[in-house]
């Protein structure tokens, strides 16, 4: 797309991933919306570099933007390539092993040789001050700030370029570590310093200490970062600076998130699910199963009544062998699987197939790519068996290397003992098993009936799989959304500038507590309309989800129940219902226990520029125009099919068909089972009914 003039509202979303910068704009004027995508080389360690350079291939100028939002894995790839900046931690003392001691939560849990994953902090690092807050809050010792300033210079000896603070029980009470944060400002006025009870009030003394150290080791670079990529969109005439995309689906102000970066640690997987959400609202589904997959990993999250479920029980790095480490922000609550198009097919020591999580990546890649790749991929079986369409693979734009791919997926037939064809119908029935499971991880395993939700299937393989994965959980029907490759983005646009805060408050549901709750959201309330004020955020444009944190009384961990309304002691009965019911869905058993409050957790939002959808009429039921012509598609359990081929550009809203079909677009492929009746709705998105044939097996 090439601007030469203003010609209405155009919305900008930009995405740094690990190999790719990827962008999407949509214009809308008097002809309608037009939409605009485009991507680039991901440019380390210069990522602004590349955003720069894909908002130019887009055709798009800075100065012609009328809101943007972006989303990055700077964060999350400073964690786990450790390219952080050196740390010290000021915590209270006698505390000072808090980050070694850790949790007893190693999962080898048989390894007498296990050991912990080393602390952010080295010990010699992490300094300790007298000063001791109870629990309740109150002082129970006064904070003694002499032993701050040989602190400092030991630290600046050390090369120290960040601080994090975080003493015991501040998520209680804030002011020892509000004065430890204002002294090392005063002494050290030019370091970088995060206290814990600016990222969360919530208790757990190891997790929040973790939190705090981890966003005190990525603040720099993602500041550095945030900076550089403003400068860079300022000089180019951006008016305002872009919004970034955080991990619990909204969007935030750049200031705001380069003082405490460690909010965007998810934020690629969180616009898709956000994405989900919103359009869940939009075709009248608001139970929805949703699942992005990638070429890389497939992840998914259960949306009920319209909301994704935020959780700040999330850990980076956490395998079957290592512990990982807590980040204690609010993330939206997702499962992630080593399953995409490139996951390598293998066989093990006894004879047994497997399809991730190793793969090929961008480079080499899948066999198919002809760069190289000799290891067979969840693509490469989908070449074979023409579901993917081997003349217009990549959307045309590579041409597929099917003798690599047959030699590649013979390898492994020649370990199983079985054809290449049942080499690759295996990869197929696998692949789709292990997603399978990660759905029932957020799903069955806690409670849901599938045969309640609706399958949301988006990412450029999300509709490859999406129709069998759907017969096996027998849900309502299958949605793959336009534009399904980008949709992530797309959920950029839809995001409200969003806050979640979480506080630490324990009492029981007893008479006298009504009014307790209530005030401890009110503070809540108005420190949110305080904070958005400063921040330009009209306070009247706000908007409040409430949610409780309960358990049975004395348990360890927590359930969250939606609260509705002002909170007295006559609504008490009725939450601690909702909680039980809750608990019971989840856990499949009620205690005959008080209930206790232990939290709560507030949704602050406010619109900012959200993309407004408008649908359009619905035309004719005959899908002809839109028929590519048909070939053989093997569907792995149903056997092979002459589906038909449909142009997922030409499908108009209104059209109508059954399969077996194949539907493609240059960023996806959509394989619909035979017996699938298929519709495309007001805004172009593929509704699948499902058929009675075919099981995951």
């Amino acid at each position: 797309m090439t601007k030469t003039q203003k010609a209405g509202t155009l919305r900008v979303a930009t995405d740094v991933g690990g190999t790719f910068t990827d962008l999407v704009a949509f214009e809308t004027g008097p002809e309608g919306m037009r939409i605009t995508t485009a991507k680039s080389d991901t440019t380390p360690p210069d990522f602004e570099t590349g955003v720069l350079n894909v908002l130019a291939r887009g055709g798009i100028k800075p100065g012609d933007v009328d809101f943007m939002a972006h989303g990055t894995t700077v964060v999350i790839n400073a964690l786990t390539e450790r390219k952080g900046v050196k740390v010290g931690l000021i915590t209270t003392e006698g505390f000072r092993d808090t980050l070694e001691i850790a949790r007893g939560n190693r999962p080898d849990f048989f390894n007498l040789h296990y050991i912990k994953p080393a602390p952010f902090v080295p010990r010699h690092l992490r300094a300790e001050l007298p000063g001791r807050m109870t629990y309740q809050g109150k002082e129970r010792i006064p904070l003694d700030l002499t032993r701050l300033p040989a602190i400092i210079e030991h630290f600046r000896i050390e090369g120290v370029q960040a601080v994090a603070v975080s003493l015991l029980h501040s998520y209680a009470n804030t002011a020892h570590e509000v004065a430890v944060l204002a002294e090392v400002k005063r002494l050290w006025p030019e370091v970088s310093v995060v206290a814990s009870h600016q990222i969360t009030r919530e208790w757990r003394e190891y997790e929040r200490t973790n939190t705090a150290v981890l966003s005190a080791y990525v603040q720099p670079v993602a500041a550095r970062y945030l900076d550089k990529l403003d400068a860079g969109l300022k000089r180019q005439g951006l008016r305002q600076p872009p919004y970034i995309m955080q991990s619990n689906c909204g969007v935030d102000g750049l200031a705001a998130t380069s003082a405490i970066p460690i909010t965007m640690v998810e934020s690629g997987p969180a616009s898709g699910f956000w994405g989900a959400a919103e359009l869940s609202k939009l075709i009248g589904e608001p139970n929805i199963l949703a699942l992005d997959i990638g070429g890389t990993t497939a992840k998914c999250s259960l949306i009920e009544g319209g909301e994704v479920r935020i959780m700040t029980d999330y850990w980076i790095e956490r395998t079957r062998k290592s512990a990982g480490y807590p980040i204690m922000v609010p993330v939206v609550d997702l499962v992630e699987i080593g399953n995409g198009g490139g996951s390598i097919a293998w066989v093990d020591d006894y004879g047994k197939l497997h399809v991730g999580p190793q793969s090929a990546g961008a480079l080499p890649g899948p066999a198919a790519y002809g760069k190289g790749g000799s290891e067979a991929t969840t693509t490469d079986a989908n070449l074979w068996l023409g579901r993917i369409n081997r003349d217009y693979f990549c959307g045309g734009d590579v041409t597929a290397d099917m003798a690599a791919a047959e030699t590649a997926l013979k390898t492994v037939g020649d370990r199983l003992g079985v054809s290449t064809d049942d080499a690759a119908q295996g990869i197929i029935r696998i692949a789709n098993n292990n997603m399978v499971n990660a759905l029932k991880l957020v799903s069955l395993n806690r409670g849901y009936d599938t045969r309640d939700f609706t399958l949301l299937a988006f990412g450029g393989g999300g509709g490859m799989h999406a129709v069998a994965l759907g017969q096996e959980l027998q849900v309502r029907k299958v949605v793959v959304p336009a534009a399904a490759s980008v949709f992530s983005a797309w959920g950029m646009m839809m995001s409200d500038l969003r806050r979640d805060l979480f506080v630490t408050h324990l009492t029981d549901l007893a008479e006298g507590a009504g009014p307790e709750i209530e005030a401890v959201f009110a503070e809540a309330e108005a420190q949110a309309r305080e904070t958005f004020a400063a921040e330009g955020v009209d306070p009247a444009a706000l908007r409040f989800i409430r949610y409780g944190k309960f358990r049975y009384q004395n348990q360890e961990h927590t359930t969250e129940v939606p609260i509705e309304g002002r909170i007295t002691d006559a609504g008490l009965d009725a939450i601690a219902e909702d909680f039980r019911q809750a608990y019971e869905r989840e856990y499949t058993y009620r205690l005959d226990a008080p209930v206790e409050m232990v939290g709560i957790h507030l949704v602050a939002r406010a619109e900012v520029g959200k993309l407004t959808m408008a649908p359009a009429a619905l035309g004719e039921a005959d899908a002809s125009p839109a028929l590519k012509g048909r070939r053989a598609v093997d569907y792995a359990l149903e056997g092979v099919h002459e589906a038909a081929i449909y142009d997922g550009e030409k499908l108009a809203p209104g059209m109508a068909f059954t399969g077996p079909a194949v539907i493609e677009d240059p960023g996806t492929t959509i394989v619909i089972h035979p017996g699938n009746a298929v519709s495309i709705d007001t805004y172009r998105n593929i509704h699948i009914e499902i058929g009675e044939t075919g099981v995951v097996q």
